[in-house]
C-alpha cells in the first residue's frame, strides 16, 4: 500500500487547510487510517485516526474541536480538515494506515502556520 499525502501549505493563524491522503489500493474494512505530525526537533505525535468500517474517529487532545478526520471509502482517501490553525500546528503531517499497528506511511506534507 502506498499513501500519497497532499494539501499542506502556508496559512495565517486562524486559517484552515484540508489535507488528503490517497491509498494506492483499497483499504480493507478492518484497517484504520490516521494522521501524525512532526515539528522540527520534536518527536512524531499522533493527531487523529479513523476506523475504516465504522468511521469512528479519535483525536489527540490538542486538536479536539479544531481538526476533523473523515474518509471517502470509494476513493480510498482520508482527509484532515484543520480549522483555527495555530503557529504551534506547524509541522510535517504524515498519514498512516494499518490494522493493529501503523504499517504504512505516506511521505509527509508541510503545514506552516504564520502568526
Amino acid at each position: 500500500v502506498q499513501l500519497q499525502a497532499s494539501g499542506g501549505g502556508l496559512v495565517q493563524a486562524g486559517g484552515s487547510l484540508k489535507l488528503s491522503c490517497a491509498a494506492s489500493t483499497p483499504i480493507l474494512s478492518n484497517w484504520h487510517m490516521g494522521w501524525f505530525r512532526q515539528a522540527p526537533g520534536k518527536e512524531r505525535d499522533f493527531v487523529a485516526a479513523i476506523t475504516w468500517r465504522e468511521g469512528r474517529s479519535y483525536y489527540q487532545d490538542f486538536v479536539k474541536g479544531r481538526f476533523t478526520i473523515s474518509r471517502d471509502s470509494i476513493k480510498n482517501t482520508v482527509f484532515l480538515q484543520m480549522n483555527s490553525l495555530k503557529p504551534e500546528d506547524t509541522a510535517v503531517y504524515y498519514c498512516a494506515a494499518g490494522i493493529n499497528e501503523w504499517d504504512y506511511w505516506g511521505q509527509g506534507t508541510q503545514v506552516t502556520v504564520s502568526s
